[in-house]
């Protein structure tokens, strides 16, 4: 039977800086522009909600290899009536979504993305659930974005079976 949805393909950011945002990104290993270009057609703002027609600025950066898991960084135009959320900081709040990468090297990538513009990096702590732990950080990119880096070989993405379970 074939899937009826697929994996997550992106998450978009709405930043406040693009090139930022995109440096930001590139430390993190998303080296490969899927896209980059300003939209202009109308149905670019009407798919995000809004009636006036504006320009959006993207980028989307992604990693060497499949398609997905691309993150979309968009900045709106600033004469769009759009509300600003103020940047977080700090650890997580009901109701946010954080995104989640599996890094080799937890203290390289932490350096990276600290020099890169991360807003909030507190030092790692072993994560314990029963069946591993491994190194684990919360951290906040340059836009207050919530993202959790786990210290583990990137190619256990590819795993078709549950953590839980030996292939």
């Amino acid at each position: 039977m074939k899937p009826n949805v697929s994996a997550l393909i992106r998450s978009t950011i709405f930043v406040r800086d693009l090139e930022k945002a995109v440096r930001f990104y590139h430390a993190l290993g998303l080296t490969e522009t899927y896209y980059e270009g300003v939209l202009e057609h109308p149905s670019a703002n009407a798919i995000i909600g809004f009636p006036e027609i504006r320009p959006l600025s993207i980028h989307i950066l992604k990693r060497p290899g499949p398609n997905y898991g691309m993150i979309g960084l968009f900045k709106l135009d600033e004469t769009l009536d759009a509300e600003v959320l103020p940047a977080a900081s700090g650890p997580a709040r009901i109701g946010e979504v954080a995104l989640i990468f599996y890094v080799r090297s937890m203290d390289e990538t932490l350096a990276r993305l600290r020099d890169a513009g991360a807003t909030w990096s507190p030092e790692p702590t072993i994560f314990v659930m029963p069946h591993r732990q491994q190194p684990e950080v919360c951290l906040r990119d340059c836009d207050g974005v919530l993202i959790n880096l786990v210290e583990n070989d990137p190619a256990e993405q590819e795993r078709t079976t549950s953590e839980m379970q030996t292939d």
